[in-house]
Protein backbone atom coordinates (compact mmCIF):
# COMPACT_ATOMS: atom_id res chain seq x y z
CA UNK A 1 0.00 0.00 0.00
CA UNK A 2 1.49 3.18 -1.22
CA UNK A 3 1.08 6.40 1.18
CA UNK A 4 0.41 9.54 0.19
CA UNK A 5 2.52 12.56 -1.11
CA UNK A 6 4.13 14.28 1.17
CA UNK A 7 3.13 18.27 0.62
CA UNK A 8 6.02 19.85 2.23
CA UNK A 9 8.78 22.39 1.31
CA UNK A 10 11.32 20.51 3.96
CA UNK A 11 11.29 17.38 2.10
CA UNK A 12 13.76 17.08 -1.00
CA UNK A 13 13.12 13.25 -1.74
CA UNK A 14 10.10 11.61 -1.45
CA UNK A 15 10.57 8.14 -2.44
CA UNK A 16 6.66 6.18 -2.83
CA UNK A 17 5.84 2.66 -3.52
CA UNK A 18 9.16 2.57 -5.45
CA UNK A 19 10.16 -1.40 -6.93
CA UNK A 20 13.04 -2.36 -9.15
CA UNK A 21 12.35 -5.62 -10.26
CA UNK A 22 14.85 -7.55 -12.76
CA UNK A 23 13.68 -10.03 -15.31
CA UNK A 24 14.81 -13.38 -15.10
CA UNK A 25 15.20 -15.03 -18.24
CA UNK A 26 15.76 -18.30 -19.69
CA UNK A 27 15.99 -20.31 -23.56
CA UNK A 28 18.32 -20.47 -26.12
CA UNK A 29 16.54 -19.32 -29.18
CA UNK A 30 14.04 -16.74 -27.40
CA UNK A 31 14.35 -15.29 -23.99
CA UNK A 32 11.05 -15.87 -22.02
CA UNK A 33 10.80 -14.47 -18.79
CA UNK A 34 10.77 -17.09 -15.77
CA UNK A 35 10.97 -14.94 -12.63
CA UNK A 36 11.69 -11.74 -11.26
CA UNK A 37 14.23 -10.76 -8.85
CA UNK A 38 12.64 -8.56 -6.30
CA UNK A 39 15.75 -6.26 -5.29
CA UNK A 40 13.21 -3.25 -4.16
CA UNK A 41 10.12 -3.88 -3.85
CA UNK A 42 7.56 -1.24 -2.22
CA UNK A 43 9.95 1.21 -0.41
CA UNK A 44 8.63 4.91 1.21
CA UNK A 45 11.11 7.24 2.39
CA UNK A 46 11.48 10.61 3.01
CA UNK A 47 14.51 12.69 2.88
CA UNK A 48 14.66 16.30 3.74
CA UNK A 49 17.09 19.28 3.05
CA UNK A 50 19.94 19.65 4.37
CA UNK A 51 20.30 16.16 6.33
CA UNK A 52 22.10 13.07 5.75
CA UNK A 53 19.55 9.51 5.63
CA UNK A 54 21.59 6.94 5.79
CA UNK A 55 20.40 3.32 4.52
CA UNK A 56 22.01 -0.12 6.16
CA UNK A 57 21.32 -3.45 5.68
CA UNK A 58 23.42 -6.48 4.67
CA UNK A 59 24.55 -7.14 1.13
CA UNK A 60 21.98 -8.00 -1.54
CA UNK A 61 19.30 -6.30 0.28
CA UNK A 62 18.72 -3.72 -2.16
CA UNK A 63 20.00 -1.05 -0.94
CA UNK A 64 22.63 0.16 -3.65
CA UNK A 65 19.35 -0.66 -6.68
CA UNK A 66 17.29 1.73 -4.17
CA UNK A 67 20.09 4.75 -4.69
CA UNK A 68 20.64 3.99 -7.93
CA UNK A 69 16.75 4.58 -8.82
CA UNK A 70 16.45 7.76 -6.91
CA UNK A 71 18.75 8.79 -9.35
CA UNK A 72 16.88 6.90 -12.27
CA UNK A 73 20.18 4.82 -13.30
CA UNK A 74 18.15 2.06 -12.61
CA UNK A 75 14.53 2.84 -13.73
CA UNK A 76 12.19 1.76 -11.33
CA UNK A 77 9.53 -1.24 -12.03
CA UNK A 78 6.78 0.84 -10.39
CA UNK A 79 6.69 3.83 -7.74
CA UNK A 80 7.23 7.37 -7.75
CA UNK A 81 10.60 9.20 -7.07
CA UNK A 82 9.46 12.95 -6.53
CA UNK A 83 12.89 15.35 -6.18
CA UNK A 84 12.11 18.79 -5.17
CA UNK A 85 8.78 18.75 -6.75
CA UNK A 86 9.43 17.05 -10.23
CA UNK A 87 8.97 12.98 -10.43
CA UNK A 88 12.55 11.49 -11.18
CA UNK A 89 10.90 8.24 -12.01
CA UNK A 90 8.74 9.74 -15.24
CA UNK A 91 11.73 11.50 -16.59
CA UNK A 92 13.17 10.69 -19.82
CA UNK A 93 16.02 11.95 -22.37
CA UNK A 94 17.17 15.42 -21.90
CA UNK A 95 14.66 16.20 -19.37
CA UNK A 96 16.43 13.66 -17.47
CA UNK A 97 19.73 14.61 -18.14
CA UNK A 98 19.49 17.99 -17.52
CA UNK A 99 17.83 16.97 -13.72
CA UNK A 100 20.84 15.15 -12.77
CA UNK A 101 22.90 18.26 -11.73
CA UNK A 102 20.79 18.56 -8.93
CA UNK A 103 21.48 14.69 -8.10
CA UNK A 104 25.18 13.45 -7.94
CA UNK A 105 26.92 10.08 -6.95
CA UNK A 106 29.68 8.89 -5.04
CA UNK A 107 30.39 5.24 -6.05
CA UNK A 108 31.95 2.64 -4.06
CA UNK A 109 34.91 1.68 -5.41
CA UNK A 110 36.78 5.10 -6.91
CA UNK A 111 39.44 3.62 -8.79
CA UNK A 112 36.81 1.36 -10.96
CA UNK A 113 34.73 4.68 -11.00
CA UNK A 114 37.28 6.68 -12.94
CA UNK A 115 37.95 6.64 -16.12
CA UNK A 116 41.69 5.58 -16.20
CA UNK A 117 42.27 7.78 -19.68
CA UNK A 118 40.95 10.78 -18.58
CA UNK A 119 43.35 13.15 -16.01
CA UNK A 120 41.67 14.93 -13.18
CA UNK A 121 41.14 17.99 -14.68
CA UNK A 122 38.92 16.62 -17.72
CA UNK A 123 37.20 14.40 -15.00
CA UNK A 124 35.98 17.48 -13.42
CA UNK A 125 34.77 19.49 -16.66
CA UNK A 126 33.54 16.90 -18.08
CA UNK A 127 30.13 17.43 -16.14
CA UNK A 128 30.43 21.23 -15.94
CA UNK A 129 30.76 21.54 -19.84
CA UNK A 130 27.79 18.52 -19.97
CA UNK A 131 25.58 21.17 -17.69
CA UNK A 132 26.48 24.11 -19.21
CA UNK A 133 28.54 25.59 -16.23
CA UNK A 134 31.83 25.78 -18.52
CA UNK A 135 33.15 26.18 -21.70
CA UNK A 136 36.24 24.85 -21.40
CA UNK A 137 38.76 23.52 -19.04
CA UNK A 138 40.32 27.59 -19.12
CA UNK A 139 37.13 29.22 -18.03
CA UNK A 140 36.66 26.16 -15.46
CA UNK A 141 40.16 26.48 -13.94
CA UNK A 142 39.19 28.99 -10.89
CA UNK A 143 36.31 26.53 -9.61
CA UNK A 144 38.53 23.30 -10.41
CA UNK A 145 40.97 25.38 -7.76
CA UNK A 146 38.19 25.88 -5.68
CA UNK A 147 37.06 22.10 -6.05
CA UNK A 148 40.02 21.03 -5.32
CA UNK A 149 40.76 22.81 -2.42
CA UNK A 150 37.55 21.97 -0.90
CA UNK A 151 38.33 18.15 -0.89
CA UNK A 152 41.63 18.35 0.20
CA UNK A 153 44.16 17.76 -3.27
CA UNK A 154 46.98 20.01 -4.31
CA UNK A 155 46.41 21.78 -7.30
CA UNK A 156 49.03 19.65 -9.22
CA UNK A 157 46.11 16.60 -8.89
CA UNK A 158 44.70 18.62 -12.10
CA UNK A 159 47.25 17.13 -14.55
CA UNK A 160 47.71 13.56 -12.58
CA UNK A 161 45.68 10.44 -13.20
CA UNK A 162 43.68 8.00 -11.36
CA UNK A 163 46.27 5.44 -10.77
CA UNK A 164 48.59 8.10 -9.56
CA UNK A 165 46.39 8.25 -6.44
CA UNK A 166 45.82 6.72 -3.31
CA UNK A 167 42.46 5.07 -2.35
CA UNK A 168 41.38 8.19 -0.22
CA UNK A 169 42.62 10.53 -3.09
CA UNK A 170 40.46 8.84 -5.67
CA UNK A 171 37.53 8.80 -3.66
CA UNK A 172 38.06 12.64 -2.82
CA UNK A 173 38.23 13.15 -6.72
CA UNK A 174 35.19 11.50 -7.02
CA UNK A 175 33.33 13.53 -4.56
CA UNK A 176 34.75 16.55 -6.33
CA UNK A 177 33.38 15.12 -9.50
CA UNK A 178 29.72 15.30 -8.00
CA UNK A 179 30.39 18.75 -6.39
CA UNK A 180 31.61 20.16 -9.89
CA UNK A 181 27.76 20.89 -11.01
CA UNK A 182 26.56 22.10 -7.91
CA UNK A 183 24.12 19.34 -6.96
CA UNK A 184 21.55 19.45 -4.20
CA UNK A 185 21.96 15.98 -3.20
CA UNK A 186 24.52 13.38 -3.15
CA UNK A 187 24.09 9.72 -3.31
CA UNK A 188 27.08 8.11 -1.28
CA UNK A 189 27.18 4.62 -2.36
CA UNK A 190 29.33 2.98 0.47
CA UNK A 191 32.08 5.86 0.28
CA UNK A 192 34.04 4.64 2.62
CA UNK A 193 34.14 0.80 2.25
CA UNK A 194 37.09 0.29 0.04
CA UNK A 195 39.40 2.51 1.98
CA UNK A 196 41.53 1.94 5.52
CA UNK A 197 39.89 2.87 8.66
CA UNK A 198 42.14 6.16 9.08
CA UNK A 199 41.29 6.71 5.53
CA UNK A 200 37.83 6.19 6.03
CA UNK A 201 37.62 8.56 8.93
CA UNK A 202 38.77 11.58 6.79
CA UNK A 203 36.58 11.65 4.30
CA UNK A 204 33.80 11.07 6.17
CA UNK A 205 34.81 14.38 8.00
CA UNK A 206 35.26 15.61 4.84
CA UNK A 207 31.78 14.72 3.56
CA UNK A 208 30.27 16.72 6.96
CA UNK A 209 32.63 19.64 6.49
CA UNK A 210 30.75 19.93 2.58
CA UNK A 211 27.22 19.26 4.03
CA UNK A 212 28.05 22.69 6.24
CA UNK A 213 29.86 24.68 3.33
CA UNK A 214 27.74 23.77 0.25
CA UNK A 215 24.24 23.04 1.92
CA UNK A 216 24.26 19.51 1.03
CA UNK A 217 21.83 16.65 1.32
CA UNK A 218 23.08 13.21 1.66
CA UNK A 219 21.93 9.54 1.04
CA UNK A 220 24.55 7.57 2.42
CA UNK A 221 24.60 3.47 1.68
CA UNK A 222 26.83 1.54 4.17
CA UNK A 223 26.90 -1.62 5.97
CA UNK A 224 29.40 -0.09 8.67
CA UNK A 225 27.09 0.73 11.49
CA UNK A 226 29.50 2.63 13.22
CA UNK A 227 30.16 5.06 9.93
CA UNK A 228 26.08 5.24 9.67
CA UNK A 229 25.87 6.24 13.13
CA UNK A 230 28.53 9.01 13.35
CA UNK A 231 27.51 10.49 9.85
CA UNK A 232 23.51 10.32 9.78
CA UNK A 233 21.24 12.46 11.00
CA UNK A 234 17.89 9.71 10.36
CA UNK A 235 18.70 6.03 9.36
CA UNK A 236 16.61 3.47 7.58
CA UNK A 237 17.46 0.05 8.50
CA UNK A 238 16.62 -2.68 4.47
CA UNK A 239 15.88 -6.28 4.77
CA UNK A 240 15.25 -8.09 1.75
CA UNK A 241 14.18 -5.00 -0.58
CA UNK A 242 12.22 -3.31 2.11
CA UNK A 243 12.56 -0.84 5.05
CA UNK A 244 12.28 -2.82 8.02
CA UNK A 245 12.85 0.23 10.46
CA UNK A 246 13.30 3.83 10.47
CA UNK A 247 14.32 6.18 12.74
CA UNK A 248 16.36 9.17 14.10
CA UNK A 249 20.29 7.65 14.43
CA UNK A 250 20.15 8.75 18.10
CA UNK A 251 16.43 6.85 18.78
CA UNK A 252 17.78 4.02 16.34
CA UNK A 253 20.37 3.22 18.30
CA UNK A 254 19.48 3.48 21.96
CA UNK A 255 16.29 1.97 21.55
CA UNK A 256 15.94 -0.49 17.89
CA UNK A 257 12.41 -1.96 17.95
CA UNK A 258 12.81 -4.98 15.16
CA UNK A 259 14.10 -8.26 15.44
CA UNK A 260 16.43 -7.67 12.50
CA UNK A 261 17.77 -4.35 14.02
CA UNK A 262 17.82 -5.71 17.22
CA UNK A 263 20.26 -8.37 15.72
CA UNK A 264 22.43 -6.33 13.69
CA UNK A 265 23.19 -3.96 16.50
CA UNK A 266 23.93 -6.84 18.98
CA UNK A 267 26.71 -7.54 16.24
CA UNK A 268 28.28 -4.39 16.94
CA UNK A 269 31.17 -4.47 19.88
CA UNK A 270 31.40 -2.44 22.71
CA UNK A 271 34.73 -1.81 23.88
CA UNK A 272 33.99 -2.27 27.69
CA UNK A 273 34.38 -6.04 28.99
CA UNK A 274 31.49 -6.02 31.07
CA UNK A 275 29.18 -4.21 29.13
CA UNK A 276 29.83 -6.45 26.26
CA UNK A 277 29.11 -9.73 28.52
CA UNK A 278 26.04 -8.61 30.28
CA UNK A 279 24.79 -7.51 26.75
CA UNK A 280 21.59 -8.82 24.40
CA UNK A 281 22.98 -10.69 21.99
CA UNK A 282 21.38 -12.48 19.05
CA UNK A 283 22.80 -15.03 16.45
CA UNK A 284 20.64 -15.00 13.40
CA UNK A 285 20.21 -19.00 11.86
CA UNK A 286 20.07 -19.41 8.03
CA UNK A 287 21.25 -17.35 4.95
CA UNK A 288 19.59 -14.61 3.41
CA UNK A 289 16.81 -16.11 1.47
CA UNK A 290 16.80 -15.41 -2.85
CA UNK A 291 15.25 -12.08 -3.33
CA UNK A 292 13.97 -14.12 -6.25
CA UNK A 293 11.99 -15.90 -4.23
CA UNK A 294 11.13 -14.08 -1.00
CA UNK A 295 9.18 -15.19 1.59
CA UNK A 296 5.33 -14.83 2.16
CA UNK A 297 4.33 -12.18 4.85
CA UNK A 298 6.95 -10.42 6.69
CA UNK A 299 10.27 -10.95 4.89
CA UNK A 300 12.13 -11.47 7.95
CA UNK A 301 10.51 -14.19 9.27
CA UNK A 302 12.18 -17.34 8.60
CA UNK A 303 15.23 -16.00 10.84
CA UNK A 304 13.39 -14.09 13.72
CA UNK A 305 13.58 -15.41 17.18
CA UNK A 306 10.48 -13.84 17.58
CA UNK A 307 8.28 -15.24 14.97
CA UNK A 308 4.51 -15.92 15.53
CA UNK A 309 2.12 -18.53 14.42
CA UNK A 310 -0.24 -16.46 13.77
CA UNK A 311 -0.14 -12.89 11.01
CA UNK A 312 4.17 -13.03 10.28
CA UNK A 313 3.47 -16.19 7.72
CA UNK A 314 1.38 -14.58 5.37
CA UNK A 315 0.55 -11.14 6.44
CA UNK A 316 3.25 -8.28 5.42
CA UNK A 317 3.78 -6.00 7.93
CA UNK A 318 3.60 -1.83 6.70
CA UNK A 319 5.67 0.47 8.23
CA UNK A 320 4.23 1.86 11.13
CA UNK A 321 4.28 4.13 13.61
CA UNK A 322 4.17 1.90 17.07
CA UNK A 323 1.89 2.84 20.17
CA UNK A 324 5.24 2.67 23.11
CA UNK A 325 5.72 4.87 25.59
CA UNK A 326 8.81 6.90 24.81
CA UNK A 327 8.95 6.28 21.53
CA UNK A 328 8.77 9.40 19.03
CA UNK A 329 6.79 9.56 16.07
CA UNK A 330 9.30 9.44 13.54
CA UNK A 331 10.21 6.30 15.08
CA UNK A 332 8.64 3.61 12.29
CA UNK A 333 8.75 0.21 12.54
CA UNK A 334 7.30 -3.14 10.16
CA UNK A 335 6.43 -5.34 12.50
CA UNK A 336 3.35 -6.96 14.08
CA UNK A 337 4.72 -7.60 17.00
CA UNK A 338 6.83 -5.05 17.68
CA UNK A 339 5.03 -3.40 21.11
CA UNK A 340 4.62 -7.08 22.75
CA UNK A 341 8.50 -7.71 22.13
CA UNK A 342 9.24 -3.98 23.64
CA UNK A 343 7.50 -5.00 26.49
CA UNK A 344 8.90 -8.47 26.83
CA UNK A 345 5.26 -10.11 26.83
CA UNK A 346 6.91 -11.91 23.55
CA UNK A 347 10.04 -14.01 24.27
CA UNK A 348 13.00 -15.20 21.90
CA UNK A 349 12.79 -18.83 20.97
CA UNK A 350 15.18 -21.05 19.01
CA UNK A 351 14.84 -20.41 14.91
CA UNK A 352 14.50 -23.57 12.58
CA UNK A 353 17.09 -23.59 10.05
CA UNK A 354 15.13 -22.73 6.51
CA UNK A 355 16.90 -24.44 3.32
CA UNK A 356 17.65 -21.21 1.07
CA UNK A 357 17.38 -21.81 -3.11
CA UNK A 358 20.57 -21.83 -5.32
CA UNK A 359 18.89 -20.13 -8.07
CA UNK A 360 21.21 -19.64 -10.81
CA UNK A 361 20.43 -16.26 -11.86
CA UNK A 362 22.10 -14.46 -15.01
CA UNK A 363 24.20 -11.55 -14.70
CA UNK A 364 21.84 -8.86 -15.39
CA UNK A 365 19.52 -9.89 -12.73
CA UNK A 366 22.24 -9.92 -9.91
CA UNK A 367 22.15 -7.15 -8.15
CA UNK A 368 25.29 -5.11 -9.22
CA UNK A 369 27.91 -3.85 -6.55
CA UNK A 370 30.44 -1.54 -8.17
CA UNK A 371 29.57 0.26 -11.55
CA UNK A 372 31.78 0.98 -14.88
CA UNK A 373 33.24 4.46 -16.28
CA UNK A 374 30.10 4.16 -18.32
CA UNK A 375 27.96 4.15 -15.98
CA UNK A 376 29.31 7.21 -14.38
CA UNK A 377 29.79 9.16 -17.41
CA UNK A 378 25.39 8.44 -17.75
CA UNK A 379 25.11 9.80 -14.07
CA UNK A 380 26.42 13.18 -14.88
Amino acid sequence: MTTPPVDDPDVLVDVRGVKVHFPIKAGVIFDRVIGHVYAVDGVDLQIRRGETYGLVGESGCGKSTLGRAILNLEPPTEGHVVFDGTDIASLKGEELRRKRQDIQMVFQDPLSSLDPRQSVESLLVEGMKAHGLAKDAKEARPRLRELLTAVGLPVQALSKYPHEFSGGQRQRIGIARALSVNPKLIVADEPVSALDVSVQAQVINLLEDLQEQYGLTYLVVAHDLAVVRHISDRIGVMYLGAIAEEAAAVDLYARPLHPYTRALLSAVPIPDPDVEDSREQILLTGDLPSPSNPPTGCRFHTRCPWRQDTRCDDERPQLRVVAIDGVPEGHRVACHWAEQIDSGELRPHEVTPVAVGSDELPPAAVEPELMGPASVTEAL
